[in-house]
């Protein structure tokens, strides 16, 4: 019994410590995302503060319900560890509250016996009707033990009561932190509620002007696409230059036959590694799910791939990269080291870094400055140009993109969680 007993006790303190971690973890998550909130706002505001397209306010709109969303889902589960812990608590409330029933209902009885055999007369007759001095000297040990069990009883009961005193509390601490979750959830449903109806407005302004928002999308999709051809012209360029080289100093070192040479150099689409080069393919790859962000602060304002428009459904929109919107005036950093293969100029204020790796690329597109040259050797985070504000949207966003020769993947599988 005091085994199962023991092992009760152990889980319920292993299981408060483990819901105090989490509580911990969920606080530090919601800070995150009120930060992510808030820069989401400073964006929201310089957008309307230039009086810029619905479209533009209605992403950034839709980012902030996702991240209000988010952060009531995180206080929810806040609020359900919280009830788990009062539940918990609440079951060691009732086991004390039955021993100390149990302890006082003791008590009393030998108060009871004791009043009953209280002068010191019995207790004297008590000891001389022994028949012998041992049984007499047994007699008297026996009423010392007695004496001192009631004051270690006495003991048990007061340690008891504070113990469960000092569990009500707790328990009331618990309740009052459960109050204010719930409160602080009501007012984030709230303002929720009041951001979906501003979308709605968003939306309906945004839908009286399809024509004009069709047209500009597929404007921008040609030029998106325009600009993914220079990439994969550059590239192609990139590693045929790498295989030339390769093929050079393959010629050149002792056992190599000259076929291979031959081949390195047909090779269009794919890079022939060195072994330098493939030490430098391997380590990026180790690294995929836990590479930098390629902006210091920012959110994901689209995603990679086909999807739909944010309004007209039926309109889809192709992004070769990921699109990060972060603050006016900040920096592309490099998400790993490399050497710098190429330095786009698509347009006189919106250039691009492409760094190779080993036969990995990354491009850091919409740059209005770079800091970088062809051919330098970069580090991870190294700063490699001021991130273009966009004049017509009032957005400062960065396209980053991940290619493995010239197949394209998904930047954002490649990020570590921000």
């Amino acid at each position: 019994m005091p085994r199962i007993l023991f092992s009760l006790i152990f889980i319920l303190f292993t299981g408060i410590a483990f819901s105090q971690s989490q509580q911990e973890k969920l606080e530090a998550r919601k800070a995150q995302i009120q930060r992510e909130i808030a820069e989401n706002q400073k964006f929201l505001q310089t957008v309307r503060s230039k009086e810029k397209t619905a479209t533009n306010e209605l992403i950034l709109q839709k980012k902030k319900i996702q991240l209000k969303e988010t952060l009531i889902n995180t206080t929810e589960k806040q609020r359900r560890l919280v009830e788990n812990d009062m539940y918990i608590n609440q079951v060691k409330i009732n086991r004390l509250n039955k021993e100390l029933d149990d302890l006082r209902e003791d008590y009393a009885e030998m108060i009871r016996k004791s009043y009953k055999s209280r002068s010191m007369q019995s207790r004297a007759m008590f000891l001389l009707s022994s028949e012998n001095f041992l049984q007499a000297y047994k007699r008297a040990q026996y009423m010392k033990q007695y004496t001192s069990y009631r004051k270690t009883q006495g003991e048990e009961i007061k340690k008891k009561a504070e113990e469960l005193q000092a569990f009500n509390q707790k328990l009331n601490v618990q309740k009052a932190e459960k109050e204010r979750l719930i409160e602080e959830n009501r007012k984030e449903r709230e303002t929720l509620e009041k951001e979906r109806q501003e979308q709605q407005k968003l939306i309906n302004d945004v839908l009286k002007d399809k024509k004009k928002i069709t047209a500009e999308i597929k404007k921008r999709q040609q030029e998106a696409k325009n600009i993914d051809r220079q990439i994969d012209k550059l590239i192609r360029e990139a590693i045929a230059a790498a295989n030339r080289k390769t093929a050079a100093e393959a010629a050149k070192a002792k056992g190599t036959s000259t076929a291979a040479a031959k081949a390195a150099t047909k090779s269009v689409n794919k890079i022939v590694l060195t072994p330098e080069g493939q030490l430098i393919a391997n380590n990026f790859r180790a690294n995929k799910g836990k590479l930098p962000w390629p902006t210091e602060k920012g959110f994901i304002s689209l995603g990679y791939g086909d999807q739909a428009h944010p309004v007209h459904k039926s309109l889809v929109v192709h992004n070769s990269g990921l699109e990060i919107s972060t603050e006016p005036g900040a920096d592309a950093r490099a998400v790993f080291g490399g050497e710098v293969s190429s330095i786009m100029v698509i347009s006189p204020v919106n250039k691009a870094v492409m760094i190779q790796h080993g036969d990995y690329f990354t491009i850091y597109q919409n740059l209005s400055t770079v800091n970088v040259q062809k051919g330098d050797k970069v580090t991870t985070k190294q700063k490699l140009g001021k991130i273009r504000t966009n004049g017509d949207t009032g957005k400062t966003t960065l396209k980053f993109l991940v290619l493995q020769n010239t197949v394209y993947s998904n930047p954002q599988t490649w990020l570590a969680p921000m």
